[in-house]
């Protein structure tokens, strides 16, 4: 094949792919603004642009698609056959859904046919787009159902053989289209595209210019504006990994400029953002997902996030100012830095669609209908200024940027959903929480241990979305069977499979912050899980006493996040040995468990951690004033 006719298909191939994701951005679009489908119209038709759009990008050959002799004309044939059976199966079933009903639910051969090679279609899309570990955990699932009335005691059930495994999946909203698979087609791929718009307009640029103006000039400011322009682009974007990217193209390498180590530059980033995808308003998609599980409001999630995700930020910026005073390091020269108003003049119009989104929240309105009038914001307000105005080619430049950044969240939700499908078709999930409790002991902090490990492991290599169904769906009923609220129950799952991005061994958010800084990917990991150590701890705090949750009056709350935010900066300076000077391991040890006092809710704890804090402080003062007396001249 010439280089000219290799050329002509990859651009035959890019523009199939562009008008793939741009039908799917208006799908998306029209029921966003006209109303859902029937589940078994609307899940199947966005799965079914999915798959396409993941067989079309990945071919099955990667290294052979860019070898020299290029791509072989029969494994093309393969992927072109495989995307026209995909689409098939899928608008097959989004057709026949009425006729479906009529018999009862009832399978015919070609129901189980199509539903067999849907699964697999799945299966294959998934480890395709995000490797192996989620479509092992799905097969081993799948295998479960049909295996498992072999295995004797509680961990075995009634036997189910292929017909009803594929009857139950394909043909009903219990398996693979099911909840989460549903929200992904519903309000997450708004919420993405909106995120895309964003980035389309300009905003992430503004968001760094706004930060470096704002922070840029004090002691470390690379790492506070790192911290703080990752928070915000963080709960917008969803994802760890790509807004590590993103951002810390930027940030990683004006902190190493300015001093700090290249494994704490990029830690500070992996870390700030993980934190946006548990920071409100928007939280990436888990806190959608995590409001249709409960059946409570968006806003009732996300008041529950604001604290621990202030506490997250604040002792972030705490950790980050005392290493920038450990090491004497300073901020960059003014005249490096943009400059706040001008700053502010030029993009500050932009960041309108994000109160908008908030504001539209709050009115009552649904998230997929606030994310759709988010989305039209964000166009009309990028024509306030030349420089930020999109035109045709801007706005479809973001649709399908939208519509390729939901690829992950769509076959993450499906493999979830074939996974629950399982746990529910099989009474595991009813019994999965006996079996725990009785591990357990009975005891709730040995069953936290254990749904807490449980999400760190599926969060290997996962997205964020996948980590917290897989774990919630049998670790939640657990919690909530020892009396923990639900929302916590859930808030608690869903902060380890964010943390699991930062978690070594595989740690993909911190391994993406050291490819940057050039720093060693397993010491970036653990140096992150220091600078994250407040999330390891919160959620056992909020389980024992939610207030920290909003979960009380307004008095207990804000006695408990005064005397929580006491305690980030007892357990920062603890964990970073300085605070108004070096702190010996002594006094870190003594910080530390100040720290943990003070964040956990409680008058005698609180007591201590201020007596504690104000003592060291105390103390360290007058060392210094002590220090600054002159000695007596010795005599020569």
């Amino acid at each position: 094949m010439t280089d000219t006719s290799k050329s002509e298909t990859r651009s035959f191939i890019a523009q199939i792919v562009r008008l793939t994701a741009l039908c799917m951005a208006a799908f998306q679009i029209y029921t966003a603004q006209f109303g859902l489908f029937s589940a078994m119209v609307q899940r199947p038709i966005h799965l079914a642009f999915a798959c396409t759009l993941v067989l079309l990008l990945i071919p099955i050959n990667r290294q052979g698609s860019k070898e020299a002799g290029g791509y072989p004309l029969m494994l093309q044939l393969l992927d072109g056959g495989l995307i026209a059976i995909s689409v098939a199966c899928l608008i097959y079933l989004s057709l026949s859904y009425k006729t479906l009903a009529s018999r009862g639910g009832a399978a015919t051969g070609t129901d189980l046919v199509l539903g067999a090679l849907t699964i697999l279609f799945v299966l294959e899309c998934t480890r395709r787009l995000m490797g192996w570990a989620l479509p092992i955990i799905t097969i081993v699932a799948l295998c479960y159902t049909l295996l498992g009335d072999r295995i004797p005691g509680l961990w075995g059930h009634f036997p189910l053989d292929m017909e009803q495994l594929i009857s139950y999946q394909y043909l009903t909203t219990e398996g693979l289209f099911g909840i989460p698979l549903g929200v992904s087609a519903s309000f997450i791929f708004i919420f993405i595209m909106f995120g895309a718009f964003l980035v389309t307009s300009g905003t992430g640029e503004f968001f760094i210019k706004f930060a470096n103006a704002l922070a840029g000039h004090l002691r470390g400011g690379p790492a506070k504006v790192a911290v703080v322009s990752s928070a915000f682009f963080g709960s917008i974007s969803g994802s760890a990994v790509a807004n590590v990217v993103s951002t810390g193209s930027f940030t990683i390498p004006l902190m190493k400029k300015i001093g700090y180590r290249s494994v704490f530059a990029g830690a500070v980033e992996s870390v700030s953002s993980t934190g946006g995808q548990f920071m409100p308003p928007v939280m990436g998609a888990g806190a959608f997902i995590m409001a249709d599980m409960l059946g409570v409001p968006y806003l009732d999630v996300c008041k529950a996030a604001i604290i621990p995700g202030i506490l997250y930020f604040f002792a972030l910026f705490w950790m980050v100012h005392m290493e920038a005073l450990k090491r004497g390091l300073r901020g960059l020269n003014r005249d490096e830095l943009p400059v706040f108003w001008p700053v502010v003049k030029q993009g500050g119009h932009l960041m309108t669609p994000a109160f908008l989104l908030i504001a539209f929240l709050v009115m009552g309105y649904s998230p997929m209908k606030s994310g759709l009038w988010a989305i039209i914001a964000v166009w009309v307000v990028s024509f306030f200024k030349k420089s930020t105005r999109m035109n045709l080619r801007a706005i479809l430049n973001a649709m399908e940027k939208g519509a390729r950044g939901c690829l992950e969240v769509a076959l993450a939700c499906a493999c979830a959903g074939i996974v629950i499908g399982c746990v529910t078709q099989t009474g595991l999930g009813l019994k999965f929480s006996s079996l725990v409790v009785a591990a357990a002991g009975g005891n709730l902090l040995l069953t936290l241990i254990f749904v807490m490990v449980a999400s760190l492991i599926l969060g290997m290599g996962l997205t964020t979305s996948a980590a917290y169904i897989l774990t919630v769906i049998l670790g939640g009923p657990v919690l909530i069977e020892l009396g923990v609220p639900p929302l916590a129950a859930h808030m608690f799952v869903f902060y380890y499979a964010c943390l699991s991005c930062i978690t070594p061994p595989v740690a993909l958010a911190a391994f993406a912050g050291a490819a940057i800084a050039k720093s060693k990917p397993f010491a970036t990991g653990f140096e992150s899980m220091r600078l994250a150590a407040v999330a390891y701890l919160v959620p056992y705090f909020f389980v024992y006493s939610p207030v920290l949750i909003w979960a009380g009056s307004l008095g207990q709350i804000f006695l408990a996040t005064l005397t929580a935010v006491l305690g980030t900066i007892a357990l920062g300076s603890g964990m970073m040995g300085y605070m108004r000077d070096r702190v010996n391991w002594g006094f870190r040890v003594l910080l530390l468990i100040a720290g943990l006092g003070l964040i956990k809710p409680g008058l005698v704890s609180d007591i201590f951690g201020v007596l504690v804090l104000g003592g060291l402080f105390l103390y360290q003062n007058w060392e210094a004033k002590r220090s600054k007396t002159v000695d007596p001249a010795i005599p020569s």
